[in-house]
């Protein structure tokens, strides 16, 4: 009797491994392509994201259609279609998957370089940003500096017509450009020389997603579960950012040491 409850149990768990490994591999709908994407695995080519226009180097977590050669990283497929974003605060701003504007391409305000593919957008003010520029974490470290860089969105000085320099490739910066900066030591940086390897990842906390202005209670019946999935997701992101700069702080700590020695 004993064995053959286990027999029942084992078969139990076997249904249930089988039910989420199916699961795992089920293809998910993207608003901006009518077929169905699903994870691509076992692919040693290098495949161009249609979002953010970046290759799935060194990133598994890839989706897309076979037939059309459209795929996504996960990270630009969860991004939201509704952003309040705090260097564009009159405005929501709204997802595209291509530009609005006839010439099928864009400038993008935060690091002054074109765009074809997806951008977070405000039509009326002609305001567009990159997806991973519009997931720049508020403050970083840099191997080039000791103390955190906030994010700035334009000139630091408050004479917007002096010209300054990128403290890292000592190139002259845009005055209207995003970049880091920390007041205390007047070191600045562009977006890309203080992060090399650019891709969309969790929006931090001042840039939490809203839900769609436009969109009624039928459409969305759980307003709340959705809040408090982007919360958590916004307090992981903190957390990640807070043991980065703790190990970044603990490994100069080491090298001073060794320097003392």
């Amino acid at each position: 009797m004993i064995t053959d409850f286990k027999k029942v149990r084992k078969k139990n768990q076997m249904g249930r491994q089988n039910k989420s490994s199916n699961a795992s591999c089920e293809g998910k709908q993207h608003f901006s392509h009518p077929h169905i994407l699903k994870p691509i695995v076992n692919r040693h080519e290098t495949l161009t994201c249609n979002a953010c226009e970046q290759p799935n180097n060194n990133k598994p977590n890839f989706r897309g259609c076979n037939s059309c050669q459209y795929f996504l990283h996960d990270n630009c497929f969860d991004a939201p279609r509704f952003l309040n974003h705090a260097s564009h605060p009159s405005h929501p701003l709204t997802l595209h998957q291509i530009p609005s504007y006839s010439s099928r391409t864009y400038t993008c305000k935060a690091c002054n370089s074109a765009g074809n593919a997806f951008c977070f957008s405000c039509a009326a003010c002609e305001f567009d940003i990159h997806l991973q520029c519009a997931s720049c974490p508020s403050s970083i470290l840099v191997d080039k500096h000791p103390h955190q860089l906030g994010l700035h969105f334009g000139s630091p000085y408050e004479d917007k017509n002096m010209e300054y320099v990128c403290d890292i490739c000592n190139e002259i910066m845009n005055k209207n450009d995003w970049l880091y900066y920390c007041a205390g030591c007047d070191f600045g940086s562009h977006l890309r020389c203080a992060i090399t390897s650019p891709e969309v990842g969790v929006f931090p906390e001042q840039h939490r997603p809203s839900p769609n202005p436009y969109s009624n209670s039928n459409l969305n019946p759980n307003p709340n579960a959705a809040v408090e999935m982007i919360n958590s997701v916004n307090a992981a992101h903190e957390r990640l950012i807070a043991a980065q700069i703790r190990a970044q702080f603990a490994a100069r700590g080491q090298e001073a040491a060794l320097d003392l020695i």
